[in-house]
């Protein structure tokens, strides 16, 4: 399973007590929020792409949509985001636990600048009913992420 993966990551650190499995599914931004007990913008979620023949994750905020010009500007290239069935294969997580550690050689990180009101996040750990929370000098480091951009809009 992709949470065993991601807490043999996490051990390597000697954090991997800090996940939390939840008895309730957290595998969307609603239903994380319900089981964190906290704002749906805290949620860290992990939206996949295709980009040429790469693909990017691109962790977000709870609140925030992707906004196309800036992806664009970004990528230079539409956005295209992974099929439900390619997820798992392409990334090492299914939908549902999507997140930014232990994932297959080859995939992109960013982080998006919409984390960076919040002192700490929360991203899933590989399931569909796991989180932990990070700061984001953690989420930085733990995530191997290849910087932070800006490509989703706030909502109003």
């Amino acid at each position: 399973m992709a949470i065993d993966k991601v807490k043999a990551y996490f051990k390597e650190f000697g954090i991997e007590d800090k996940i939390q499995e939840f008895e309730v599914s957290s595998a969307t931004v609603a239903l994380a929020a319900q089981a964190l007990n906290c704002e749906e913008c805290r949620i860290a979620k992990t939206l996949s792409f295709h980009v040429d023949d790469k693909v990017v994750l691109i962790v977000a905020a709870g609140d925030t949509k992707i906004d196309n010009p800036k992806y664009k500007a970004q990528f230079s290239c539409k956005a295209k985001m992974l099929a439900f069935e390619e997820a798992e294969n392409l990334i090492g997580h299914a939908v549902g636990g999507v997140c930014p550690f232990a994932v297959n050689e080859g995939v992109r990180i960013y982080l998006d600048e919409s984390l960076k009101r919040f002192e700490t996040v929360f991203p899933a750990c590989g399931s569909s009913n796991s989180a932990i929370e990070l700061t984001l000098d953690e989420l930085e480091k733990y995530s191997n992420s290849l910087g932070w951009i800006d490509v989703c809009k706030l909502p109003v």
